[in-house]
């Protein structure tokens, strides 16, 4: 049995000759694993509301911005630490000749993805046996919640790498000690600088909670591993902090109070609530899991820290987080470690339904992304791509053969293995892995054009470029957004000066976003419109360039 107290947690972890049908699962996995994290890496633009300023950031770095000073549209930024920006300029910079640089930078994110799964397998591993590790990493790749966060710039990929490294480092503290104690080290070292303190806190607690709430956790072999960790951890806590007290003072003042609010109960719900759909399947399996061995929950140390783990971060999360999806990434991580071990124990009725229900699920949004896409290049039925067209009216239809060939081979591998495949509970857990990648790639494929060409502020920022003089002093800019001043310094070089900031029209070209025709911040009868736009199908934002030519 897997964490055995007494003396060897995993004392039949050795692993087996593997059969001929588990070579067969091994190579499933892995090429799961690489279809769900490659796919949708290239071939778009920078979306909104991540990916615009870390696309920034990055450029920053690469036109030899300070790596200490996150500089977003030319404005230090110090919501995140570097590392993330780091990792991706490093990508950005060697795929510089064959990639677009939000494509070669998106790249680090498959990266991080491709070690969070790694550690979330072999956490699954540790935990419930050999076999099991497959399992956890098809229910954590099977999360609704990472459908697109886990395919985007943004740092919060490479904090949830921090946390499944520091995660596996406590699972496997008590077996092997010296080997844990790198992981948490690592892992805290890495989510503090991806993604700052609250990473940290979140880990630290829960470590420190362990031996603290369970007897089972006050082992010399933990006590080791940790200690030896926090001390490993240090040099990746001070390089960076240290980094900026040395460039100034008072940004390391600034970026230790900021994001610090008093406990917000509206915040603890909205990641409560977002739960319920985020963390699908993950949540399900894990509440099953808590009821079929809720007699021994005091004696399973797997259970104290998956638990302990899912407490701390939900409560520090309600306190130092913003009310976004994506941070609530590493709520996935415990819920599907949990959902591990309830896999061999769900009631066959259970595990029917679930495997059902994924069935229906994929089967009719794969129907309806084949029929969207149809429609697309058809003009049939001739409501729905007039609809379409509507929400997307930038996009042109074209026939891309490479792409119609992955959707192709995608559907038949998700319909060869649902409908080929035993019925059994370890089955459920994979075709629903499978009809999550098939719908994640089809629309990565067949929709990727359609959806780029409705997100994507490259054609609208052109069309302002070549409107401007070819000589101006600079840009001011008025209620422009984040996402969009990063997109505008991305696409055209331009670092607009904010209104907001300034309160002044200090500069000849004056761009204002506001919504329609609203004339919000029309400047007077000195100025000159030179330009007006917006996005093919957007309603709300509208984009107005003026000329100061009074003299």
């Amino acid at each position: 049995m897997a964490f055995e107290v007494e003396h060897d947690w995993q004392a039949s972890l050795a692993t087996p000759k593997p059969s001929i049908g588990e070579s067969a699962k091994t190579r499933l996995l892995l090429l799961l694993c690489f279809l769900w994290l490659s796919i949708g890496l290239i071939g778009h633009h920078p979306w909104k509301t991540d990916e615009p300023q870390t696309i920034s950031a990055v450029k920053h770095l690469l036109e030899g911005g300070d790596w200490a000073i996150p500089s977003i549209a030319g404005i230090s930024s110090l919501k995140y630490p570097p590392l993330y920006y780091l990792t991706a300029a490093g990508t950005a910079k060697l795929f510089s000749t064959w990639l677009p640089m939000h494509d070669a930078a998106r790249l680090a994110t498959g990266l991080w993805m491709a070690l969070t799964l790694l550690m979330v397998g072999m956490t699954g591993r540790e935990m419930w046996g050999v076999g099991e590790g497959r399992q956890t990493a098809f229910i954590f790749l099977g999360s609704v919640g990472l459908f697109f966060s886990a395919h985007i710039l943004t740092p919060e990929v490479a904090g949830l790498a921090g946390y499944a490294m520091a995660f596996y480092g406590l699972a496997l503290a008590q077996r092997r000690p010296w080997r844990a104690a790198p992981l948490i080290g690592g892992g805290i070292g890495i989510a503090f600088l991806s993604t700052g303190l609250l990473a940290t806190e979140i880990i630290l607690i829960t470590a420190i909670l362990l031996p603290l709430l369970f007897w089972n956790w006050r082992r010399k072999s933990y006590l080791t591993s940790l200690l030896t960790g926090l001390s490993l951890a240090i040099p990746l806590l001070a390089v960076w902090p240290l980094a900026l007290w040395q460039r100034s003072p008072e940004l390391l003042q600034t970026w230790l109070v900021s994001g610090r609010h008093l406990l917000d109960n509206d915040n603890l719900l909205y990641f409560a609530n977002i739960l319920s759909w985020y963390a699908w399947p993950a949540l399900p399996l894990a509440a099953w899991s808590l009821w079929h061995y809720r007699n021994r929950l005091a004696q399973r140390p797997q259970f104290q820290l998956a638990l302990t783990f899912f407490t701390v971060a939900i409560i520090m999360l309600g306190w130092g987080s913003e009310s976004r999806d994506i941070m609530a990434l590493p709520l996935i991580l415990p819920l599907a470690v949990m959902g591990g071990a309830a896999v061999d124990q769900l009631r066959r009725g259970a595990a029917t339904a679930l495997n059902w229900f994924g069935i229906m699920l994929f089967g009719t949004l794969g129907f309806l992304l084949w029929l969207g896409w149809f429609a697309m290049m058809s003009g049939t039925p001739s409501r729905l791509a007039a609809r379409m067209h509507k929400l997307s009216e930038a996009y042109v239809p074209s026939f891309e053969w490479m792409a119609f060939a992955v959707a192709v081979a995608l559907t038949l591998i998700w319909g060869l293995t649902v409908f080929k495949a035993k019925r059994s509970n370890r089955g459920a857990v994979t075709d629903w892995a499978v009809g999550i990648t098939m719908a994640w790639g089809l629309v990565m494929t067949l929709w990727l054009p359609w959806l780029d060409a409705s997100k994507s502020y490259q054609g609208m920022f052109a069309s302002m470029r070549a409107a401007m003089p070819k000589e101006h002093a600079c840009v001011t800019s008025r209620n422009l957004g984040g996402a969009q001043r990063a997109l505008l310094d991305y696409y055209t070089n331009i670092k607009s000066r904010r209104f907001e900031t300034t309160q002044s029209l200090e500069c000849d070209l004056y761009l204002v976003q506001d919504e329609r025709k609203s004339k919000i911040g029309d400047p007077g009868p000195q100025w000159k419109l030179i330009w007006e736009g917006k996005r093919p199908s957007e309603r709300h934002e509208y984009y107005r360039l003026y000329q100061y030519v009074a003299r």
